[in-house]
């Protein structure tokens, strides 16, 4: 199933995929989210489920659930989704795939204070919370639903897409620079995604990759402790039980 956010485009990359089905979905909406999985949970069965959604937004905004825009779209949503559809997913031993970021390593957050929404908004600092929020989310996912469910997260690189257009701070800036030149394509930023939703072997349950092999991650982001408060707190914001 291909779910994406624009209609047209959705069904224009569909058309390239004989047979595909495909869907949209609003991850600014858990209604929406809601809605998404009771139509993935009718398919035969999930082998891989992938977190590829992700936005980055110049100025603080909240969705009609009340959350930061940021973190909902790009962290509570793909956390929502994967909740709802874990019954399929540990009946197929499935894979759930979450593109994450190098710009994790300056988006940790205190033991107790963790998606609480304090301070200035900084979209550069908003998005990199929520990318670590995925590693986080990723390393949680792996202990709790295995050996029936494995999860990885990963860093696809500074890749030329639209994705930072609307984007503030210094990621909305490189976006609209010739930085973009020297940028991967969108090919090679899926590579180490597809290896992961696809490959034998390689891959580490619950870690964090790049380039095809587990890579670094910011020593925050390795806390049971936060990977524990984190599910449990976005738990509560989307009204499931922990």
């Amino acid at each position: 199933m291909l779910v994406g956010r624009s209609p047209e485009k959705t069904a224009a990359v569909a058309a390239d995929l004989p047979g595909a089905r495909w869907t949209t979905v609003d991850l600014g909406r858990l209604d929406d989210v809601r809605r998404l999985a009771a139509e993935l949970a009718e398919l035969s069965g999930i082998d891989v489920l992938v977190h590829n959604a992700g936005a980055s937004f110049a100025r603080r905004e909240l969705t009609v659930d009340g959350h930061e825009r940021t973190a909902q779209v790009d962290h509570l949503a793909p956390y929502l989704l994967t909740r709802l559809l874990e019954e399929p997913l540990r009946a197929s031993r499935a894979r759930v795939v979450t593109t994450s970021s190098f710009m994790h390593w300056v988006g940790g957050s205190r033991r107790g204070h963790l998606l609480d929404g304090t301070g200035p908004y900084l979209a550069t600092r908003a998005y990199a919370r929520a990318k670590w929020c995925n590693v986080l989310f990723t390393r949680e996912l792996a202990r709790r639903w295995a050996p029936e469910v494995t999860a990885t997260c990963f860093d696809p690189g500074a890749v030329a897409t639209s994705f930072g257009a609307a984007s503030g701070g210094i990621t909305g800036l490189a976006f609209r620079t010739p930085l973009t030149a020297f940028m991967r394509t969108p090919a090679q930023g899926a590579d180490t995604l597809v290896w992961l939703a696809t490959a034998e072997e390689g891959w580490r349950n619950g870690r964090h990759h790049a380039d095809r092999s587990p890579t670094w991650t910011a020593l925050s982001a390795r806390d049971d402790v936060r990977a524990r408060e984190l599910w449990n707190r976005s738990a509560r914001l989307v009204g499931l039980p922990s």
